[in-house]
């Protein structure tokens, strides 16, 4: 069912329903083709374009809309570029609307941005019908109940949200009957059924969780003693247990046999809004964070004693002004004892909210402008949850502590930063500005956080600079979300395009941004080295896979750096905060391994497509890439088969390959290329499955006498060659391209009718399965066919006969093939066109549901689906926590760990957990406690005796000392051996017994050390650093 809207002709990203996917792929994960193609048809009207308007509109226009109209008729002011990115300092005094609309087109030109030319929204409101959506920002609020009250009786959506420093809030209506799609974005979820009883008591197979909830609806298909469950409707269920759910009546459906898989179905919800006039009186909020559980209502009357305010007095609170505060508690008060609900005001809340009332902080806008567009996109989509209908949130822990705040420190100044000067002062200003803060990564995140940076005015002091690393290129596919880049800037490195655009945002910049186009890691140690670490301020992460993330986090742990730590997948986001000896660090915990499949099921019994799919990139890995690297060492490494192939074991496996890549399959000409797949079709999708039915036919059984075709085996059956199926000739079109790219052999545009025409030449030979072939038969079966490890082929005359077919490396001197490596992004290279055709047509095989090149895509390219807005919450999050860095504040308590999930929407904070701590008993039995994360040990290059010396005037006599894989010292040596070691320094005995000199660049060196205390128990200690040189 999808929301009632009213029905336009499609942008110009949609060519015959088409959506360009090059652009949006990432998002289109995120929200699907229906919901992009829903919000294709929609035009957004946002009011207001300060920096939490600009945040929205950026949002927005990367999402595709069919049209964006921007309002703001009041002249820009120095002030508005705290948060505003896309003014500049010679805009001051022209309309902000004007010069904001053609910056925000660039970003997406499938989204067309016009500005709305009126001096007042509320003078014609007719005007409002052009719009699906209408997004209020900074309107009084007189205005905002006109306006949203004319639109709640005409059917148009509305959004009405404002910042004051750090203060926010958002109201959303979206009409009486409003219908969501799609409450929470996720996969519907789907099992196998091992039973159904009498009373409608579903089981599922081999107790699998089913993960169902009470209320969730699911059908049936494949079920055999109940078959009309197959074609009914969606049924209710109850959750009986992890394993078991109930469908309640089955009376007259027969008695339950076999078989059967039950789905999800995800049933459209309808959720009735109030108008703004009723919600001010009666407000339902969401609940940001629970640890400030009673600040909503308040901040509920709060804003609008702000509007009031303005109202008498023209203009919203001065700065930190102890004149104008008591008069917003005095009008606080009032609303709060007009209004129906007892709510208790804490003057110091709404004393702070009339001294941050003209802040305007580019995190708060970042914040709200992600939540905000969200909503948007829910609204003319249907997809996700709604926000139901105010959320007030608030980060008053990042004010200063170490920073003093007054009228005169915070009075405007004439600068770009006055809008943060308004709520933190000049002197945390200072501090802010002479920051070395370290950002690994230049993608969506880091794109965000530079502009932050940018905004804040971060590192643009005499001691302040920025470095950003990144060795990637940009792609099309960045565009949709990678804000600071352009389509001419596809191909540039991603460090360097992004540090020059937010030179351009905020010129105090230039010459502050050290550009580093490399990769994090131990390779480069050389450039990031002791002296780069050292001198850094803190390090923000911008990556997107746990290896680097992991890397950097030690480094950080290593060098007592604080690190911030961020990332999405979708409309989830999470943020933590690493700070030196008071937190655990990002390696601390470890996220889930991925998801991996039994070979055995791979191989011969799969039942979903995710099995089909990962079957088919071991397919492509085995005909592209594997062999032709073993045929290239084959051809290079002298004596390969007698050193190298022997020590890897599998001899027979590679010498088949290098016989069928070298000699037997080996092609001339395109055409044999195009022989080669139509074989490999009948090898995999014919020959296979008959010889598997050979061995194991539809009617077996296993030793108990059940069926063996049953539960998660599904029994299949062959497919015949079909030229005119699609999926047939794409199989064969892609393998015959991917086959040629080895060999160096140019394909050009062959023709559909080329390829058939040779294949209608081909001769396919009877395929006759074998008695000797062993099939493994279940996971927990040894594999029939599997070489153990140390053991060799025993078919000597075998191996002998096909290394003697081989032609020498020396007749092929100049010779090589091309391995492929698999990009999932370049749509004509074919890599994804063999991996959907390769796994649907073993879905065929096995009557599996099939998936289109789009779901192949996402599977096997192991995307992570991403979208603008959670990146831009996600990101305001993270400066409001760097906010608390820069003021050096160590009370863990102010600190918050983040997760947010927009598509419920879901805001869920925590405070750090602290590093985990121990203690020895040292010298004169003191107890000596120790940071188990974050403490060392650190000596100077002194003698081996010496350091032993050194440990036991701590109380620790040390047993071990070991610096990577070299034992340094044991106290069970002999004293021969100890006669040479204890005089050695310690540099010195490192490159002894390691036999490799310590690198130049190396200033330290690592010991890992077991001891015991004065107690004589075994304690773990932090580790030593050896400093080398000063």
């Amino acid at each position: 069912m999808d929301v009632d809207l009213p029905v336009g002709g499609g942008n110009e990203s949609l060519k015959n329903g088409d959506i360009d996917e090059s652009l949006y792929s990432r998002q289109l994960y995120v929200l699907g083709h229906e919901a992009m193609k829903r919000m294709s048809s929609s035009h957004v009207l946002i009011a207001g374009m300060r920096g939490l308007g600009v945040e929205i509109a950026k949002n927005i226009a990367l999402a595709g809309v069919k049209s964006l109209t921007l309002y703001d008729p009041a002249q820009v002011a120095i002030s508005d570029l705290s948060s505003q990115f896309f003014l500049r300092p010679e805009d001051v005094g022209k309309p902000r609307a004007e010069v904001t609309a053609p910056r925000v087109a660039e970003l997406n030109a499938y989204t067309p941005v016009s500005v709305h030319r009126s001096q007042s929204l509320v003078s014609n409101l007719e005007d409002l019908k052009n719009f699906q959506v209408v997004v209020l920002t900074g309107t009084p609020l007189k205005d905002q109940i006109t306006i949203a009250d004319y639109c709640h009786a005409n059917g148009i959506f509305v959004v009405i949200t404002d910042i004051y420093g750090l203060f926010g809030s958002v109201f959303t209506d979206f009409g009486d009957e409003f219908t969501c799609v799609d409450p929470t974005g996720e996969n519907p979820l789907s099992g196998i059924v091992a039973s159904i009883d009498s009373e409608g008591l579903v089981s599922a197979l081999d107790e699998t969780r089913h993960g169902l909830e009470d209320g969730d609806y699911i059908t049936f298909t494949e079920v055999e003693g109940m078959e009309e469950l197959n074609s009914a409707e969606p049924r209710k269920i109850t959750v009986k247990g992890p394993y078991t759910f109930s469908i309640g009546d089955v009376s007259g459906l027969g008695q339950y046999k076999r078989g059967g898989l039950y789905t999800q179905v995800k049933m459209p919800k309808q959720i009735k809004f109030q108008s703004l006039s009723q919600q001010l009186k009666k407000p339902e909020i969401l609940m940001s964070d629970y640890a400030k559980f009673d600040r909503p209502p308040q901040l509920h009357i709060g804003f609008q004693a702000l509007h009031a305010f303005v109202e008498e007095h023209g203009a919203l609170p001065r700065p930190h002004n102890t004149d104008d505060a008591p008069e917003l508690l005095r009008i606080a008060k009032k609303l709060a004892t007009e209004g129906s609900d007892d709510v208790e005001l804490d003057e110091h809340l709404i004393t702070e909210l009339s001294f941050q009332a003209r802040g305007d902080l580019n995190p708060m806008a970042a914040l709200f402008g992600g939540l905000v567009a969200q909503e948007v996109l829910k609204s003319v989509s249907g997809k996700f949850h709604p926000l139901v209908q105010w959320m007030y949130f608030d980060s008053l822990e990042s004010l200063p502590t170490n920073a003093k705040r007054s009228a005169e420190l915070c009075q405007p100044r004439n600068s770009r930063y006055d809008g943060q000067i308004a709520v933190f002062g000049t002197e945390f200003q200072e501090k802010i500005s002479n920051i070395n803060e370290f950002l690994v990564g230049a993608g969506a995140i880091g794109c965000e956080m530079l502009k932050a940076w940018a905004m804040i005015g971060l590192g643009t002091g005499p001691k302040g600079k920025i470095s950003v690393a990144d060795m990637d290129q940009i792609e099309k596919s960045n565009l949709n979300r990678q804000f600071l880049f352009r389509p001419k800037d596809v191909g540039k490195l991603k460090c360097e395009a992004a540090a020059g655009a937010v030179q351009a945002m905020n010129p105090e910049l230039k010459g502050k941004i050290n550009v580093l186009p490399d990769r994090v890691g131990h390779e480069t140690e050389h450039i990031f080295n002791e002296d780069f670490w050292e001198n850094l301020d803190g390090v923000t992460n911008a990556l997107d896979n746990v290896e680097a993330r992991t890397y950097v986090d030690r480094r950080c742990v290593f060098f007592h750096k604080p690190l911030l730590e961020s990332g999405t997948l979708g409309t989830k986001g999470n943020t933590q905060v690493v700070l030196p000896r008071l937190t655990e660090s990002y390696s601390s915990s470890q996220d889930p391994p991925d998801q991996s499949f039994p070979q055995c099921t791979l191989r011969s019994f799969p039942n979903k497509i995710e099995h089909t799919i990962a079957w088919a990139k071991e397919k492509f890995h085995n005909y592209f890439v594997g062999p032709p690297e073993v045929v290239n060492l084959y051809l290079s490494q002298p004596d390969y088969l007698e050193k190298t192939l022997k020590q890897q074991g599998n001899e027979i496996g590679t010498l088949r390959n290098l016989r069928d890549f070298l000699v037997t399959e080996k092609p001339i000409n395109f055409d044999d290329c195009i022989v080669w797949g139509r074989q490999q079709f009948e090898h995999e999708y014919n020959n296979e499955i008959q010889q598997l039915l050979y061995n194991f036919p539809k009617d077996s059984t296993t030793s108990s006498g059940a069926p063996f075709w049953s539960g998660p085996k599904r029994a299949p059956n062959p497919l015949r060659f079909d030229a005119s199926n699609p999926t047939h000739l794409g199989y064969v079109i892609a393998a015959a391209n991917l086959h040629a790219f080895n060999y160096g052999i140019k394909a050009g545009q062959v023709p559909d009718s080329h390829f058939k025409k040779i294949m209608e030449d081909m001769i396919i030979p009877e395929f006759r399965p074998s008695s000797s072939i062993k099939i493994q038969a279940d996971d927990n079966e040894p594999d029939p066919n599997a070489q153990t490890s140390g053991s060799a082929f025993n078919d000597n005359d075998e191996l002998d006969r096909i290394a003697r077919m081989l032609p020498s490396p020396k007749s092929l001197s100049g010779f090589k093939l091309e391995p492929l490596e698999f990009e999932k992004d370049d749509d004509t290279n074919h890599h994804i066109d063999f991996i959907t055709c390769a796994s649907n047509l073993r879905a065929e095989n096995y009557a599996i549901a099939l998936a289109d090149r789009h779901k192949t895509k996402f599977i096997a390219g192991k995307i992570i689906p991403a979208i603008a807005t959670t990146t831009a919450l996600v990101t305001g999050l993270i400066v409001l926590e760097l906010y608390k860095i820069v003021d050096g504040q160590t009370d863990i308590e102010k600190y918050k760990n983040g997760f947010v999930n927009l598509a419920l929407p879901f805001f869920g904070f925590s405070e750090p957990i602290a590093s985990p701590k121990g203690e020895y008993i040292g010298k004169n039995d003191q107890k000596v406690q120790i940071d188990k994360l974050w403490d060392r040990f650190e000596v100077e290059n002194i003698t081996l005796k010496e350091f032993l010396d050194d440990f036991e005037n701590r109380g620790l006599s040390v047993t071990m000392i070991s610096s990577g894989v070299s034992l340094l010292y044991a106290s069970f040596y002999p004293p021969s051996k100890l006669a040479d070691r204890l005089p050695l320094k310690l540099n010195k005995l490192v490159e002894t017994i390691s036999k490799k000199s310590i690198p130049s660049h190396q200033r330290n060196v690592i010991f890992e050390v077991t001891a015991e205390d004065a107690s004589e128990e075994d304690v773990e200690i932090p580790y030593v650093m050896v400093k080398l040189r000063k």
